[in-house]
């Protein structure tokens, strides 16, 4: 590996080069690495127990208390702090206006088996998803509600990608993220105790009726499709939100909160 300067100047530096490709899922996944800006997600992060491999930051935000704890995390578990200017942080982030800290990490996952679903009455299962932006925000909401993390069911839109991690404002790394085929996870819930409610337009009950056993697992489709006819028989429950204008659904991340937060309120009320 390329030695790492303590300062990096120069747009043609291996490692902004390398950097810069995470953003391409491929190199991602080959790479086993993916990007999270800004202090305040780098300091969530943080709390939660991920330190960056590397952690870029520009250099007149150097002595900003926060961005010295990030400095001293990461050299302390033998990561690289690396000094640079805000048009290679922009370069590393795509982004007009680039945050002054930018981290890169090791991506994580949990595997089905490890899940412990007593360790919280709430979960989110999302099938399909396809928006990054969505994905993000339903973790800020799991986050928001303390659900015990999120499952992606079938083919779903990279969470480690940098709109989805974005979007997430530091959600990615205080939930647990599980990813997993329709039989696989059917299996594995019905192993153990768990209520699966999925969100339908063609339910017949109101999501405020129902009382909700924990631990409630709220299943979410795909944004264009919902969920498949097969998958909607395998729910414990079907509910559905009233639509009292001309919108005949909601955007699946605000469906997931007006869910969770009635199951959360239920728990609260109780």
């Amino acid at each position: 590996m390329i030695p790492l300067p303590r300062s990096i100047t120069a747009f043609s530096n291996p490692l902004v080069k390398r950097v810069r490709t995470l953003r391409d899922k491929k190199h991602r996944r080959d790479e086993g690495l993916f990007l999270a800006e800004g202090l305040r997600i780098l300091t969530e992060a943080l709390e939660a127990g991920h330190i960056p491999a590397y952690v870029f930051y520009a250099s007149d935000s150097a002595g900003h208390p926060l961005v010295r704890d990030l400095v001293h995390a990461v050299e302390g578990a033998g990561g690289e702090a690396i000094e640079t200017s805000r048009d290679i942080l922009h370069k590393l982030s795509g982004k007009d206006n680039p945050q002054t800290v930018l981290g890169v990490f090791a991506e994580f996952a949990t595997e089905l088996n490890a899940i412990d679903r007593a360790s919280a009455g709430i979960w989110i299962v999302a099938q399909s998803l396809r928006d990054p932006g969505n994905l993000g925000t339903i973790l800020r909401t799991g986050d928001a509600v303390g659900a015990g993390g999120l499952i992606l069911v079938d083919d779903c839109v990279d969470p480690f990608s940098v709109e989805a991690v974005r979007a997430s404002m530091g959600a990615t790394f205080t939930q647990a993220i599980a990813q997993a085929r329709w039989p696989e996870f059917v299996r594995w819930l019905r192993s153990g105790p768990g209520q699966l409610v999925g969100t339908s337009l063609r339910a017949t009950h109101d999501y405020l009726e129902p009382a909700y056993a924990a631990p409630t697992f709220i299943l979410v489709g795909n944004e264009a499709q919902g969920l498949p006819d097969a998958y909607e028989a395998e729910c414990d429950l079907l509910v559905r939100m009233p639509m009292l204008g001309k919108a005949d659904s909601l955007n699946a991340a605000v469906a997931t909160a007006v869910m969770a937060y009635e199951v959360l309120n239920q728990r609260r009320r109780s």
